[in-house]
């Protein structure tokens, strides 16, 4: 089995994948934390789902935090025995061009989520990701990635409202039964919600026309369920997208 890490703006997720089946998965904050520090609690958090270092064959990392990468690598060497741990956008193969301005400029986790959905439904497509940022990654009918659009995330726009207003209080995440509120928590839930979900389908709509429709629409990260059940365009739901396409990639650059 492998280590994939997912290093987020917000959470890192790491999961223990065989094939492309996850079989242990933890959450962790994304802070500055020393070496041993990340080394420890993955060491604890895979001990306490049954797995050890002698489960573990190889790792791959997928970073938007620069910062980050260092401590990662040196605890998969440390801890877990891993000698050269693979990180996306270090020369490694992905066999998706990238039809962008500046290919470099584009997050790891973005061409991780393409490759992912590319494998298992084929293209076109387009990957909304519900994380920090959402993100819409494009993929054209031949398999390159040609862009998208980056909006921010639900929690930010939450976050924004609570910390911009005098009065307005902190709500739960929770789809509103109208979207006429009788309240202000109703009202700022039907917003909030409802709000969100009307910037997606809109975002979604414009890029399968202008990748010249027909194509689908999948959603990963942490709202992806809830806000998908209400979206007339999200088709397919896939949480762990993203661990599944850094399985994928650790595959064929093994391979060759």
């Amino acid at each position: 089995m492998i280590l994939v890490i997912d290093v987020g703006n917000t959470n890192t997720v790491i999961g223990l994948m065989d094939g492309t089946d996850l079989k242990a998965r933890l959450r962790l904050t994304t802070d500055e934390r020393t070496t041993d520090e990340i080394g420890i609690m993955m060491v604890q958090g895979l001990s306490n789902r049954g797995y050890g270092k002698g489960d573990i064959e190889g790792a791959i990392i997928s970073s938007v935090v620069p910062s980050s990468l260092y401590s990662f690598e040196k605890a998969c060497r440390r801890y877990l025995g891993v000698e050269d741990p693979m990180v996306v956008g270090r020369r490694l193969k992905t066999r998706i061009k990238v039809r962008m301005d500046d290919p470099r400029s584009v997050g790891a986790d973005r061409i991780v989520n393409a490759v992912a959905a590319l494998e298992r439904w084929g293209g076109p497509i387009i990957v909304v990701d519900f994380g920090t940022a959402t993100t819409f990654d494009c993929v054209n009918g031949e398999g390159e990635y040609v862009g998208g659009a980056i909006a921010p995330g639900f929690r930010i726009s939450e976050e924004a409202l609570f910390a911009r207003t005098a009065k307005l209080p902190r709500v739960e995440v929770a789809r509103p039964s109208r979207a006429i509120g009788k309240n202000t928590i109703a009202a700022i839930q039907s917003g909030m919600f409802f709000g969100y979900v009307g910037l997606v389908d809109s975002l979604a709509r414009r890029c399968r026309d202008e990748l010249g429709g027909g194509c689908k629409v999948v959603a990963t990260g942490g709202l992806s369920q809830l806000l998908a059940d209400e979206s007339d365009e999200i088709e397919e739901v896939d949480p762990f997208l993203t661990l599944r396409g850094l399985a994928i990639l650790y595959q064929r650059n093994v391979e060759g």
